[in-house]
This record gives C-alpha cells, sequence and structure tokens, in this order.
C-alpha cells in the first residue's frame, strides 16, 4: 500500500511583519507518521501551523529545517500522488463543474485517456446533471463536493483536506462526512484532515493528532477505537470527545487562553 507520511524533526519559521523583531516559529522541530491508508485528523488551537503543516506536505511551502516523506521519497515540491482540498471550494468560476474537475488532468496532457474518469467522479460526488453547472450556480455542498472531486480525479494517495467542511451548514456537514469516509474507503487512500470540530475528528478518523499552541509540536496522538458507522451520541464518542478536550486544555478548566488573529 502507498500513501505512508513521515514528518522528521520539522520547523518552520515566518519573516515578523516588524523587522525588529524575531521571526515567527510556528513549528517546532514536529515528527509524526501517518501510516498509508490511514485517515488522520490534525486538531490545535488557532494559530498553531495546522495548515501550514498541511501545505508543507503537499509540497505548497518549505519546511525552515527538517524534511518530510512520502513513501520513502523526499517531498520537495506538489506532486500527482497528492491531492489537496481547501475550506473554501477553489473553484475557477468561469469554468463549469466538468471543466473544474478536468482541469489538472489537461494541465498534466493526461485527460484524452484519462476522459472517463472526469464522469465517474462527477457520478462518486453526486453531482450528474451537473456538469455543465457553473459554480455561482451551485449551493456551498454542491461546490465542496465538485472540489473534493477535482482533488480526486488524479487517484492521490494521499489527500489533504484543509477545514474542508468547515463554512457549511451542520447537516450539509454531517452529510459530506459520510461521503468522505465513503470514498476514503473505497479508494483506499491515506487521509489527512485539519480540522477545528472535536466531534467530527472523532466520527471521522483513525487518529486525532493534537498540536500544542505555538511553536507548535505534537501534544497528543489518540487512536480512536469505535466501529464504523459510529454513533455521535455513544458514551465512548463522548469520552473521547472529553479527552481531546482536555488534552487541549478545555475541558471545563479554561487557563490562560491564547488568541491568534
Amino acid at each position: 500500500m502507498v500513501g505512508e507520511i513521515r514528518i522528521e524533526n520539522v520547523y518552520k519559521k515566518f519573516p515578523n511583519t516588524d523587522p525588529t523583531k524575531e521571526d515567527v516559529q510556528t513549528l517546532n522541530g514536529l515528527s509524526l507518521k501517518v501510516e498509508a491508508g490511514s485517515f488522520v485528523s490534525l486538531i490545535g488551537p488557532s494559530g498553531c501551523g495546522k495548515s501550514t503543516l498541511l501545505r508543507i506536505i503537499g509540497g505548497l511551502d518549505k519546511a525552515t529545517e527538517g524534511k518530510l516523506y512520502i513513501d520513502d521519497q523526499e517531498i520537495k515540491k506538489p506532486g500527482s500522488d497528492r491531492g489537496f482540498a481547501f475550506q473554501g471550494s477553489n473553484l475557477f468560476p468561469w469554468l463549469t463543474v466538468e471543466k473544474n474537475i478536468a482541469f489538472g488532468l489537461k494541465a498534466r496532457h493526461v485527460y484524452k485517456e484519462r476522459k472517463g474518469d472526469v464522469e465517474d467522479f462527477i457520478k462518486l460526488v453526486g453531482l450528474e446533471g451537473f456538469e455543465k453547472s457553473y459554480p455561482h450556480q451551485l449551493s456551498g455542498g454542491m461546490q465542496q463536493r465538485a472540489s473534493l472531486a477535482r482533488a480526486l480525479v488524479g487517484h492521490p494517495s494521499v489527500l489533504l483536506l484543509d477545514e474542508p467542511l468547515g463554512a457549511l451548514d451542520a447537516f450539509t456537514r454531517m452529510n459530506l462526512q459520510d461521503e468522505i469516509l465513503n470514498i476514503w474507503k473505497k479508494h483506499n487512500m491515506t487521509m489527512i484532515m485539519v480540522t477545528h470540530d472535536v466531534d467530527e475528528a472523532i466520527y471521522m478518523s483513525d487518529k486525532v493528532v493534537v498540536m500544542s499552541a505555538r511553536p507548535s509540536k505534537v501534544e497528543a496522538i489518540i487512536d480512536i477505537d469505535l466501529p464504523r458507522p459510529r454513533a455521535r451520541a455513544q458514551d465512548t464518542f463522548q469520552e473521547y470527545r472529553t479527552r481531546i478536550l482536555n488534552v487541549l486544555n478545555l475541558g471545563g478548566q479554561i487557563n490562560d487562553v491564547e488568541y491568534y488573529l
């Protein structure tokens, strides 16, 4: 199985907007292994570097120090082995659903031989009949479905999800959680998701990685040992929720809360 991610002692600094001050350190020697075919969620305080870490895994940004590997190959740039879905759909507004999903295949000059994949993934995410629609003609949930199809059509071994459901209403969000899990099971890929929703992390993940406040490191890795599909109201689910909130220092006794704008 492919799609194993190894993160070894990664540091990330950003230049301070005030040149008289030190650079802002976001990641502080962070190490993590994500097993091939697993579903892992990253959760932690706002501004701790969750999305930064995801971008570095995707090759969209570079670590200041440390190394990252996918299947023993060092990550130095973006690649077709990694798909990316963002909080906003990031669809091209001037392209139809069909053309948005096909965009990556055309950019890689493989559209002719992979044209059937576009239709397959349109069906997979439930957008049949909307192939010729433009993004502004779709609901938020449908836009996210199209964004997922665009990320998946290249058959990546790793799908990186940066709060892909954060802007959706509760019912649409829960429906799409199940859609993503169905895609994960069907295609046996590795998924790494950034979320601020503890319940979402427990419902979807094999492991929840809790990151500390900035400069960030791994505070805890919690294996979610619950059968699927998971019942959000069951006692064990709530026990996991309490455990994660306690690690985040939000279990009922809040001390020294930090805010990042």
